[in-house]
């Protein structure tokens, strides 16, 4: 196929997509304040065992303030009541942190977390759209300070005066320390009648990683690793971390045994489940008791909305008729067509983008000819015009550039795409002759035949472009699509697929932690499912969990993120933006990840930004809701 019958196709495609663009009108809202410059040192006390090392991080946080001082003053001022109405495109399957990260919950609505994110924070120097959280970007949740006593000992000191829930069996008593370690032992089997890992937790190698959890008295918790990297052990208990993180009530597991029935939902949280039923919807009101305060108006008790209910609608179709008629606050991670669709027939409709949590790819099985030739890998990603369809397909709202490992978007790690060497540069360059000569070298000089298992949340039509592409340098591909489960057990269950495979959330371009990236290639571990077998990427692991501060664990991290990159074990694609909408009426939300929504697993911060969103009802109730 020439080029010219390529274009036809992404005509055919885009051009929905481009007249909306060319109907658009974008408005901006200006709010003029002052600006200041303040500089923070972050301080981290380690003791070995003959001397004591104290290392300061400098980091320098622009901030925009007000008059007064702040930089949220110039916002309205929060009101209490109303419902939140969120949509949830899976239905909720988990109500037990022991069951893992990667299940659909909606358990952080009433379990906390140990570290959460600063409501404080400038949204101009960190905005939190991407699921990773750095150290630098943290603040304690249910911990009000944190220290290392030696590299492999974390000494946390609890906040006083949390309290459970009012509900039987634990009937409002106060969170102590206690609680922190009966939760590490029952994940990670170290104790309180647990000997063995969760399974989830188990498959995880950084699940051997606490040796063991201890309070030495009524608020304090000591906290003992194997690894020696302070960065590696925070990063892992963190907001950014999966539902594992989740702290559970002792009494409610020793009661039922586990807290798989809803009906056993008891946590420190701002909210309280009411009803749930499968499939349809989940209701939660407001705890008159939380311990929690407004940390920009420290006299407002939290949360300041009286409800949240959660409506289980898979169809984005359906989902996008409950948004128009005010019977949804907020829909996220809408695509470009979708997004500009609303734009034109809602414009009453506020938004804020953010980008894809993972850069979309097409994966070939490494350990399968013709992809496990690297010349054929890197033909395949030669093949394809990557700024053509930033342009065209995505209109713009997506960078032309490729991905690795870790996004682009996320800052202090990785090896972005603005530093490769142009050699590098090259490999990744549009060049179908190019493509077809490393095919013939790899002993394909007519090309191949293929195919591909997709789930169907994929962007199918991006795929059909691609397939135009690889058929331009005579590779045909047939594209065999599967509904989201059944892809789930076919590709990363039984691996059944034998060549090629693709997913709604991308192999590369994460924004999640770094130390879980380590091991996406190792041995048969689930994320693995493009099968790769690399002796060199296995070092990173060992040569990571050795390093004792961060700029040797990042420096590991760029070297892996590095060599992936050579090695083109994806076929990268772009990582474009998103367009999260929510109703006038709606304060607070700016598309903060894990805030609403969470991919697969549902949302993991829920305890903490639902809690300061609130509505101006009034507002709500002029527009005729």
């Amino acid at each position: 196929m020439k080029r010219g019958t390529i274009w036809i196709v992404l005509t055919c495609l885009i051009v929905a997509s481009l007249v909306l663009v060319s109907c658009n009108k974008t408005t901006t809202n200006t709010i003029v304040t002052s600006s200041t410059t303040s500089t923070t040192t972050q301080t981290t006390k380690t003791t070995a065992a003959n001397a004591t090392t104290t290392t300061a991080t400098s980091i320098t946080i622009t901030t925009t303030t007000a008059a007064s001082g702040n930089w949220w003053d110039s916002l309205p001022k929060p009101q209490y009541g109303g419902t939140l109405t969120i949509r949830q495109n899976r239905d909720v399957v988990s109500f037990d942190p022991y069951n893992g990260e990667s299940v659909t919950t909606i358990e952080s609505a009433w379990l906390e977390r140990l570290f959460a994110d600063d409501w404080t924070l400038d949204p101009a120097t960190f905005n939190y759209k991407i699921d990773f959280r750095s150290n630098e970007v943290t603040k304690g949740q249910l911990v009000e300070t944190w220290e290392f006593t030696d590299p492999s000992t974390l000494v946390l000191s609890l906040r006083k005066g949390i309290h459970w829930q009012n509900i039987a069996p634990v009937n409002g008593r106060e969170f102590v320390a206690s609680d922190v370690v009966f939760h590490f032992n029952r994940l990670y089997g170290l104790g309180s009648g647990y000997t063995k890992a969760a399974p989830a937790a188990a498959a995880d190698p950084k699940s051997t990683d606490m040796i063991s959890a201890t309070a030495t008295d009524k608020y304090t918790v000591v906290l003992k690793f194997k690894s020696t990297n302070a960065e590696i052990t925070t990063e892992t208990l963190e907001a950014q971390s999966g539902n594992s993180m989740d702290i559970e009530a002792p009494e409610a597991v020793q009661q039922w045994g586990n807290l798989n029935d809803w009906h056993h939902a008891i946590g420190t949280g701002p909210f309280i489940l009411t009803d749930f039923i499968s499939g349809s919807s989940a209701t939660l009101i407001r705890n008159p008791n939380y311990w929690g305060y407004d940390e920009r108006n420290p006299q407002n008790q939290l949360p300041y909305i009286d409800g949240l209910r959660f409506l289980i609608i898979p169809d984005d179709n359906t989902a996008l008729a409950g948004l128009r008629a005010g019977k949804i606050d907020i829909l996220d991670n809408l695509s470009l067509i979708q997004g500009q669709g609303l734009q034109k027939s809602n414009p009453e409709l506020l938004y804020v983008n953010n980008y894809l949590p993972d850069a979309n790819t097409v994966d070939p099985r490494n350990d399968t000819k013709p992809f496990s030739d690297i010349r054929v890998r890197e033909a395949m990603q030669k093949a394809i015009d990557l700024p053509t369809i930033a342009s065209s397909y995505y209109a713009g709202a997506a960078d032309p550039w490729p991905s690795t490992e870790i996004s682009n978007y996320m800052p202090d790690y990785g090896f972005h795409y603005n530093v490769w060497p142009q050699d590098l540069k090259d490999q990744y360059t549009y060049d179908p002759k190019a493509a077809k000569q490393l095919l013939a070298d790899a002993g394909y000089p007519n090309g191949f035949k293929t195919d591909i298992v997709v789930s169907s949340d994929s962007d199918l039509n991006l795929l059909q472009i691609v397939q135009s592409y690889f058929s331009a340098v005579g590779i045909n591909m047939d594209i065999r699509t599967m509904d989201p489960a059944a892809w789930q057990n076919f590709v990363r269950g039984t691996r059944s697929q034998d060549q090629m495979s693709m997913r709604a959330a991308g192999g590369l371009g994460h924004t999640f932690q770094p130390s879980r990236l380590l091991i996406r290639y190792t041995g048969s571990y689930t994320a693995n499912e493009i099968s790769v077998n690399d002796p060199v990427f296995n070092s990173f692991y060992p040569k990571a969990m050795a390093t004792t501060n961060s700029i040797d664990f990042r420096k590991v991290i760029s070297d892996m993120d590095e060599y992936i990159a050579q090695q083109h074990y994806h076929i990268t694609l772009l990582q474009p933006k998103l367009y999260n909408f929510y109703q006038p009426w709606v304060h607070g939300y700016a598309a903060q990840s894990k805030s609403i929504s969470g991919g697969g697993a549902g949302p993991q911060l829920l305890f903490f930004y639902p809690a300061r969103f609130w509505i101006d009802s009034n507002l709500k109730e002029s527009l005729g809701h």
